[in-house]
C-alpha cells in the first residue's frame, strides 16, 4: 500500500512540525496554493481531443472558473466561487480564437457557483442561497439590482457549491452536496435535489440519497434527468465507483447507508437495522459508474446540430480528478453515447490534464456549455482557464452572433398594452416627478428589447439606483411597466383610445 506524507505546519515557531501518513493519498498540491495558470503552447502540447475536434485555449486568468453559461450574444459567464464573482468573457468577434474581452459582471457574493440564463434574468447559485438579478443580453450588463430568492441554504462543512438550471417544467432545479464524508444528515436539504419556482416559491425536495450531484441535466432524447454523483473516500483506490443517476421525482439514491448498486456502507449500512436495510433496497442504483474518485462534475448534453452525428444528443461529463487514490485519476473529459436499448458507452473526448507519469497536473475541468454554433466551452479551476473545443481544424469557430452571418430568431410577440393599466401608470409617472430623470439625464431607450412587460415590472423591486424604491405594489409595477412600453410603442398620446386589454 502506497502512503503519502501529509505536513501540517504551525503558526508558532516554537511547536513542533506535526506529520501525518494517510495511505491512498495522490493530491494535485499546486491547486491549494491558488490557481497554477496555462497558455496556449501549453494546450497546444498537452491537450488532445477526439477524433473531428480540436481545442484553443479560449481565456486564461480566470483562477477559480467554476461554472458557465452562454448568452443570447454569445458571450460566456464564469462563476468564480473563492473571489466570489461572476465573470463575463465577450464572445471571440474577431475569429483569433480568443476572447475579445474580460471583466467582472458581479461581484460582493458568498462564494457563488451554479448560474444560469432564463430569458431576460441572470440567475445564481452562492453557497448559501439563490438571487437573480435582470440581464440585458444585448450588451452583456445587469438591468436590475440583484435579489435573493431562496435564503438559509446550509453551507457548512464539506461541499460547499451549490448547481442550479432551469428545468423544462419551468422549475429552478437546485443540487447541495453533503456536509461530509459519510454521515447521517440532520437538513434534508443536504446531499438532495430541490426545485422551486422562479421567484423562489414553493420550494420542495426533487430526490435525495445524492452524496455531491454537482451537474445534471435533460436528454434532449426523452426528456430524462441525469445527475452526476461523487462517491465517498477512504474505502480504497478503486470503490465505491463514482455515479451518473436518471433522477426521479421521489427517488432516494443509496447516500449514506449504501455506495453504487446498493452495496451497503461499511459504516451506516452494514448491520443495519430493518428500517436501513429496506431504504437500501428501495434505493435506485446508478445507471452508469465512472472509476472510483474520478469525481464527475459537470455534465451537459450536446444539441446543436452541427455536431458530428456520434455525438448528437450525447452528454459530455468533467472527469474533475482524484486525490483520494495511490495513483491519479480522472483529469479528462469523457463523452456519454446511448445506444437503442439504453446501454450506455463512454469515451474519452478531451484529455492531457494528466500526465503521461499520473504524477503532473495540468488542469482539471469543471463545467461544460455549448453554444447555439456547437461551439463546446471547458472551465478549469486548476489553471485558471476556459478551453473552447470545436469540430474542424480550427479554421473558423467563431460564434456567428458575433460574426458576419446572421442568427434566425423568432420574431418577439406584439405588447398587449393594458390602456387602462397605462393610464395609471402615467398617474404614477407624473406624481413622482420621473421625467425629470428620464426627459433628459437618463431616457428610456429600447425598454422592449430588454424587458417584457413582466420583467419590467420586476425590476422596479430593486431598481438601480439613482432610481428610488418606492414599494410599489404589485398593481403598481404592472401598470408603470404598461405605461413605460405605451411610451416606446409610441401610442401613449392615444391611450384613451386603446381597448383595454384584461
Amino acid at each position: 500500500m502506497k502512503y503519502t506524507l501529509i505536513f501540517s505546519f504551525s503558526v508558532v515557531a516554537a511547536l513542533p512540525l506535526v506529520i501525518f501518513f494517510y495511505p491512498g493519498v495522490s493530491i494535485p498540491w499546486k491547486q491549494l496554493t491558488g490557481s497554477i495558470g496555462t497558455d496556449t503552447a501549453t494546450v497546444e502540447r498537452q491537450l488532445h481531443t477526439a477524433a473531428g475536434f480540436h481545442v484553443e485555449l479560449f481565456a486564461g486568468d480566470l483562477p477559480n472558473a467554476r461554472w458557465l453559461a452562454v448568452t443570447r450574444r454569445g458571450d460566456l459567464l464564469v462563476s468564480q466561487p473563492k473571489h466570489g464573482r461572476v465573470s463575463l468573457l465577450t464572445a471571440d468577434g474577431d475569429g483569433d480564437g480568443r476572447a475579445d474581452g474580460q471583466r467582472v459582471l458581479i461581484d460582493d457574493l458568498t462564494r457563488p457557483h451554479g448560474l444560469f440564463l432564463y430569458e431576460d434574468w441572470l440567475y445564481i447559485a452562492e453557497s448559501d442561497s439563490v438571487g437573480r438579478v435582470a440581464f440585458d443580453h444585448s450588451d452583456g450588463r445587469l438591468a436590475g439590482s440583484y435579489r435573493k430568492i431562496v435564503t438559509d441554504l446550509a453551507d457548512s462543512g464539506n461541499h460547499w457549491t451549490k448547481t442550479i438550471a432551469m428545468g423544462p417544467d419551468g422549475r429552478v432545479y437546485l443540487t447541495a452536496g453533503s456536509s461530509c464524508n459519510v454521515c447521517v444528515e440532520e437538513d434534508p436539504r443536504r446531499a438532495a435535489m430541490m426545485r422551486f419556482r422562479p421567484d423562489g416559491s414553493n420550494f420542495e425536495i426533487f430526490a435525495s440519497g445524492l452524496r455531491n450531484a454537482v451537474g445534471f441535466d435533460w436528454s434532449p432524447k426523452d426528456g430524462a434527468l441525469y445527475a452526476t454523483d461523487n462517491g465517498r473516500d477512504w474505502l480504497g483506490d478503486d470503490f465505491p465507483p463514482c455515479e451518473l443517476n436518471r433522477v426521479e421525482k421521489g427517488g432516494f439514491y443509496g447516500w449514506p447507508y449504501a455506495n453504487g448498486d446498493r452495496v451497503p456502507d461499511p459504516d451506516f449500512g452494514v448491520d443495519a437495522g430493518r428500517e436501513v436495510q429496506r431504504k437500501i433496497a428501495n434505493s435506485i442504483p446508478p445507471v452508469h459508474n465512472f472509476p472510483a474518485h474520478n469525481a464527475p462534475l459537470g455534465i451537459t448534453f450536446l444539441r446543436s446540430p452541427t455536431q458530428p452525428a456520434d455525438y448528437r444528443d450525447a452528454a459530455l461529463v468533467a472527469l474533475h480528478g482524484s486525490w483520494n487514490r495511490s495513483v491519479k485519476d480522472g483529469y479528462k473529459v469523457v463523452s456519454l453515447h446511448w445506444d437503442e436499448q439504453g446501454n450506455i458507452r463512454r469515451e474519452d473526448f478531451l484529455w492531457g490534464f494528466l500526465g503521461e507519469d499520473r504524477k503532473e497536473v495540468h488542469g482539471r475541468p469543471v463545467a461544460i456549455a455549448e453554444d447555439a454554433d456547437g461551439n463546446i466551452y471547458i472551465s478549469d479551476d486548476y489553471a485558471g482557464a476556459v478551453y473552447r473545443v470545436a469540430g474542424g481544424d480550427g479554421s473558423s469557430t467563431a460564434p456567428t452572433a458575433a460574426g458576419d452571418k446572421p442568427r434566425m430568431r423568432a420574431p418577439r410577440k406584439p405588447l398587449a398594452i393594458d390602456s387602462g393599466a397605462a393610464r395609471r401608470g402615467e398617474e404614477l409617472y407624473r406624481r413622482h416627478g420621473c421625467a425629470e430623470c428620464h426627459a433628459e439625464q437618463i431616457p428610456l431607450r429600447e425598454l422592449s428589447k430588454k424587458y417584457s412587460l413582466q420583467t419590467l415590472a420586476d425590476y422596479f423591486d430593486n431598481p438601480t439606483p439613482p432610481m428610488p424604491d418606492y414599494g410599489f405594489s404589485g398593481t403598481q409595477k404592472r401598470a408603470l411597466a404598461h405605461y413605460l412600453m405605451s411610451l416606446e410603442a409610441g401610442i401613449s398620446s392615444s391611450i384613451d383610445q386603446l381597448p383595454a386589454s384584461g
